[in-house]
């Protein structure tokens, strides 16, 4: 190809990549929609005649490939932290007392943001190229979506200046702006397809399309707020706020509504203003941020568990509104307890339509004096939890009467019994609602992790019949499963792929999988580590219970009465007649405990090979140690595997006691 056409190739794209950072991050146009759109198709054109001269950075490859596959992993060079919250003023002087006496400063400069509500991402840019795009994922590894970030205008393809940094990792907030919302649920009515529920919800599902081609008909946007990791010559600003200008000068978006805060007063002032101007905004926000402006501050506060000490988010006060409660129904949960929920006329609460919501229990109901057909004011509880504030006295009419309590189950019509606080079902597994609810808390991730035995599938098989407790998942066949609605035969095949391999587990995956009243996940591992078998738990009374740390009376008694109920020791029966097992502890282990993990506070990192993540912290908590999942002062002990990530990195800070995978198998074979 001749140098005339490579000079107006990169002509073009320079001209183009021009007018979008003038006209999506600084919105100022320089040219009418018309022109840009002329040069935008010459620029294809010209590309089309020669392919081989396309670049990765061009303007025209915004818009990629469809992806054949589901969304790959991205690890995060340094982990993406998600940030501490405070909801009152009360809290935020907390906070900022607690901070500045770790300071030993009286002020401090403070960098505030609006805390826009979309989705999270961190860009990386190798020799100023944009290389891949990651949602935050659980802050340390994200999904992939590099196909559909290139669709984003407002991202750079190419950092521009003369200073761009060999490595950049930037994080920014994806949004949908509330016109584009509107107008792309607007279109789904149209066209009697489902709507997205707000913003943030069409934000994030435009980002985990796999058709780039789709995401790009959304004009999503983004707003930079920090500097991940960087790898440079140049010294980087030494305040936050002039960071962002760092950021800016190298063409990612920046908010306007950014603000340097000189004290607690005035950063609870830009809390309220910023407030006012909530629902003028063309975003939406739920709060704003706090982010020490000094470095070296940040750096010497350092981190809290997955949050940073040198930031937090001053979340606004819920939404609320009036309406009509139509009526009040009781759902029985998993453990037998009703629940007084409200039905509501319809009423959009915080970006969302509300038209249920939770009462609590029939203290709360008489409390806040609620009859049906009251106005009532509605709050979404953290801008998600839909909930009853009170009534409107002064709305309601004489004729309304008071909420009662059924005195007999909804479900199975066993009497109710009131409690203390809470009024629950004496049918216990002859309830279906209960029963359901016992199957689906089993199979769940953290209990039996039966995967494919989601609710839906679990209400279908006790409707049939073909499930009447749990151990009856153990029988089930592909001629029957296949039976049911919408279960294919690859689907059954699947499930009972599943159902066989959750016999394979740890004792306190099935102690939490039984659903004992408050045994929670702790509660179980607590209980595996100390009786270490189920015929010894079987056997525990009271005081056996008491005496283990964090496990009070309450608890205990409910633990003894479901080893003392002859239908639940006949489903344990059953279920380990089914075959289900864990790792026993050995019999011929001494009686002291080898002292490298007695006591000690134990995290694992990395992928372990000859040995399951699950199977090594049985065997942890068998030898006495307690297994976290972050790296703390606290931490005695970091076994590490292939891959491991911050955590080495910090455990190395700390200067803890680091064990390979083969160390770590030779001490407990020992």
């Amino acid at each position: 190809m001749n140098q005339p056409m490579d000079e107006t190739l990169i002509t073009l794209r320079e001209t183009i990549r021009r007018y979008d950072y003038h006209y999506y991050v600084l919105d100022d146009p320089l040219v009418t929609d018309y022109a840009y759109d002329q040069l935008f198709r010459k620029l294809e054109a010209l590309e089309q005649s020669a392919p081989h001269l396309v670049t990765p950075d061009s303007p025209t490859q915004r818009v990629g490939a469809k992806s054949d596959t589901n969304l790959t992993a991205l690890i995060h060079k340094k982990p993406l932290l998600s940030l501490n919250n405070v909801f009152t003023k009360a809290e935020f002087q907390a906070y900022y007392k607690r901070i500045t006496e770790r300071l030993n400063q009286t002020s401090l400069l403070f960098t505030c943001e609006p805390k826009l509500d979309g989705l999270a991402v961190n860009l990386t840019y190798k020799k100023g190229i944009l290389v891949s795009a990651a949602t935050r994922g659980d802050g340390e590894t994200g999904e992939d979506i590099t196909h559909n970030a290139r669709t984003i205008k407002a991202i750079p393809l190419s950092l521009q200046g003369q200073q761009v940094p060999d490595y950049l990792e930037v994080r920014g907030e994806v949004y949908l702006p509330k016109a584009a919302f509107n107008a792309l649920n607007q279109k789904a009515r149209d066209a009697q397809e489902k709507t997205f529920a707000n913003p943030r919800n069409a934000a994030a599902g435009s980002l985990r399309q796999l058709n780039p081609a789709i995401t790009a008909k959304r004009p999503l946007a983004i707003y930079c707020y920090g500097i991940g990791y960087c790898e440079t010559d140049v010294p980087l600003p030494d305040s936050h706020f002039a960071q962002l200008q760092w950021l800016k000068a190298l063409g990612f978006r920046v908010s306007p509504e950014n603000r340097l805060c000189e004290g607690l007063e005035a950063c609870l002032n830009y809390h309220h203003q910023m407030l006012k101007k909530r629902t003028q905004l063309p975003f939406d926000i739920d709060g704003v941020v706090y982010k020490v402006d000094d470095i070296a501050y940040q750096k010497q506060l350092g981190f809290v568990a997955r949050a940073p000490r040198f930031a937090c988010a001053h979340k606004f006060p819920a939404e609320e509104a009036m309406t009509t409660l139509e009526a009040v129904d009781f759902q029985v949960g998993r453990t037998g307890v009703l629940t007084p929920v409200a039905r509501l006329k319809p009423v959009k609460v915080g970006g969302a339509m509300v038209s249920n919501a939770t009462l609590h229990n029939m203290l709360e109901v008489k409390r806040k004096d609620i009859h049906v057909g009251d106005v009532v004011i509605v709050r979404r509880a953290g801008d998600v939890i839909p909930e009853v504030v009170k009534a409107v006295i002064d709305k309601r009419q004489d004729t309304l009467e008071a909420i009662a309590m059924p005195d007999v189950c909804p479900i199975c019509h066993s009497k109710v019994i009131q409690e203390q606080v809470q009024a629950r079902c004496s049918g216990n597994l002859l309830c279906s609602a209960q029963l359901k609810g016992i199957i689906w808390h089993f199979a769940s991730k953290k209990a039996m992790n039966i995967d494919g035995l989601g609710q839906v599938v679990v209400n279908q098989l006790i409707d049939t019949n073909l499930v009447q407790d749990v151990a009856d998942l153990y029988h089930l066949t592909q001629e029957s499963l296949m039976n049911l609605p919408r279960m294919g035969q690859k689907s059954a095949e699947n499930l009972l792929y599943h159902i066989e391999k959750s016999k394979q587990t740890t004792f306190k995956r099935f102690l939490y999988a039984l659903g004992m009243r408050e045994v929670g996940e702790t509660t179980a591992s607590l209980l595996a580590t100390h009786f270490k078998t189920l015929e010894a738990l079987q056997k525990a009374q009271l005081e056996d219970l008491t005496m283990i740390h964090d496990i009070g009376p309450v608890v205990a008694s409910h633990v003894m009465a479901f080893f003392s109920e002859p239908h639940n020791l006949n489903i344990l029966d059953k279920l380990l007649a089914c075959g289900i097992t864990w790792p026993q502890p050995s019999t011929d282990k001494p009686a002291i405990i080898d002292a490298t993990f007695s006591g000690k506070t134990v995290v694992l990192t990395g992928t372990l090979a000859q040995i399951t993540r699950d199977e090594a912290i049985a065997q942890l908590e068998t030898l006495g140690a307690k297994v976290t999942a972050s790296v703390s002062q606290k931490t005695d002990l970091l076994i590490v595997g292939t891959n491991a990530g911050s955590k080495l990195a910090k455990a190395q800070a700390l200067k803890i006691t680091i064990m390979d995978e083969k160390t770590f198998l030779t001490k407990i074979n020992e």
